[in-house]
């Protein structure tokens, strides 16, 4: 861990078209689940962030840069902090309205919320000021990248898509592909889903920084069939991503079985139609076997652990601890999965995942909850060549951090920015602890102010 304390309170020099960003600087550089946690964190308390084209040109101490830059325009936030970008790895926009929902568990929270609200989304009008006020409260609360569901519609992906290009983000949706067990008016069919998501993925994967992901809600919507049509889907478009739920709720779970009564577990009901693989994102895996974790491991899979979820619903406790083990590793993000989800703050979701671990006797520490909100969450979109850290040459996506933002935290935090990496370990977690959107001083995409408080 590098540091550097020296810190006037403000800087400004001669534009270059060049610029660069002056705070406290914090990021992953590897896997703190797996090695050293020293290691594995970037800190400088004295930093400079220095943007050329939206991406990042050069990260250190500002002592050590500022010489080079003395003609570079400088952003000045004392005492604050620059963070990565959040990435949110599960998240359903249009339940957007329906957040806090009263409770009872997941099938019946489906039937009773989900799918009504859904119905509106053939509308595209509507589709579209749903879209601007998630990407927005997204925006607001620190995530700039996310994993979103769609509905059946192919007009809430055109929605989604043309809000999201709009606003230069990296954002990854799809269309929902679901042929039983729904409302008629939720229903597309095997060949419809293929044509439909066909289309989409010609119009939106790859313009600016978009991504498709062909996306069955889940085994109980889609017909054995209509699997087997995702799966010709990823086989054809190589590079798209897989996004779907698994192993949630117990009594999801045993309705998997007896649909599909010739599969060894839930898991196997994707694996047989191709769609378990490297760009494969499962929501949930809460009540996974141990062959299931292995599998996941060995075809390097994703799991997106959303804990605000599991606990508003009873789903239960996800097993961190055996995914992220060295004997099975398994890419892990954090998803908020709103609307079943309670908050879009990935801080808040994060505090969640600590209590989740706690209740099992599990260990969480500041540090991996932040990897799994950072770099962690881009390993699992298969995106960390391209996000996730201030590794020269990425996408300048970031945050400006307050850990003072309110009396609490103000109090918690007396001090000035640490310097030891002890002393920043106990601030970040008081940081996920307390804090949330009021916490998101600022947020940038591709060195461009988004949102400001």
């Amino acid at each position: 861990m590098t540091t550097n304390t020296s810190f006037p309170a403000t800087e400004s020099n001669a534009a270059t078209g060049i610029r660069a960003y002056r705070a406290a600087l914090l990021d992953f550089v590897d896997d703190p689940f797996y090695t050293d946690e020293a290691e594995c964190v970037r800190f400088f308390a004295d930093g400079l962030l220095v943007i050329e084209n939206g991406r990042v040109k050069a990260i250190g101490s500002y002592e050590s840069l500022r010489d080079r830059y003395a003609n570079v325009a400088i952003v000045a936030y004392p005492d604050k902090l620059i963070m990565p970008g959040l990435i949110d790895t599960h998240v359903h926009y249009p339940q957007t309205e329906m957040i806090a929902a009263w409770g009872e568990q997941l099938l019946q929270w489906l039937n009773r919320y989900t799918f009504p609200t859904e119905q509106k989304f053939k509308d595209k009008t509507y589709a579209q000021s749903v879209a601007a006020f998630f990407l927005d409260e997204l925006l607001r609360n620190g995530t700039t990248t996310a994993l979103v569901f769609a509905t059946v519609h192919p007009a809430s992906v055109d929605a989604f898509f043309e809000a999201a290009d709009r606003r230069n983000l990296c954002m990854i949706a799809g269309k929902v592909m679901m042929d039983r067990h729904a409302p008629a008016d939720l229903l597309d069919t095997p060949a419809s889903s293929y044509t439909e998501s066909k289309a989409l993925i010609e119009k939106w994967h790859k313009k600016g920084r978009l991504r498709y992901a062909v996306t069955p809600r889940f085994a109980g919507t889609s017909t054995p069939a209509q699997l087997a049509i995702a799966g010709q889907l990823l086989q054809e478009y190589p590079d798209v991503y897989l996004h779907t739920h698994l192993s949630e709720d117990v009594d999801e779970v045993a309705w998997i079985k007896a649909l599909f009564p010739d599969c060894t577990g839930y898991l196997e009901t994707y694996d047989q139609a191709g769609l378990v693989g490297e760009r494969s994102i499962f929501a949930h895996g809460i009540h996974l076997t141990d062959d299931e974790f292995k599998r996941l491991s060995e075809a390097k899979s994703a799991i997106a652990f959303c804990p605000t979820s599991n606990l508003f619903l009873g789903s239960g406790l996800f097993k961190l601890e055996r995914a992220k083990s060295t004997a099975t590793p398994i890419k892990v993000g954090l998803g908020t999965d709103v609307g079943a989800g309670t908050s879009f703050s990935l801080l808040q979701t994060a505090n969640e995942a600590y209590k989740v671990a706690q209740l099992q006797r599990q260990r969480l520490t500041a540090f991996q909850a932040l990897y799994l909100a950072t770099l962690g969450g881009a390993t699992a979109l298969n995106l960390q060549d391209q996000i996730g850290n201030f590794g020269i040459g990425k996408a300048a996506d970031f945050i400006v951090v307050d850990l003072r933002a309110t009396p609490l935290m103000a109090f918690r935090n007396a001090g000035p920015m640490p310097t030891a990496i002890a002393a920043l370990a106990d601030a970040v977690f008081s940081l996920i602890m307390l804090g949330d959107d009021r916490a998101i001083h600022a947020t940038y995409i591709l060195g461009e102010l988004a949102y400001g408080q």
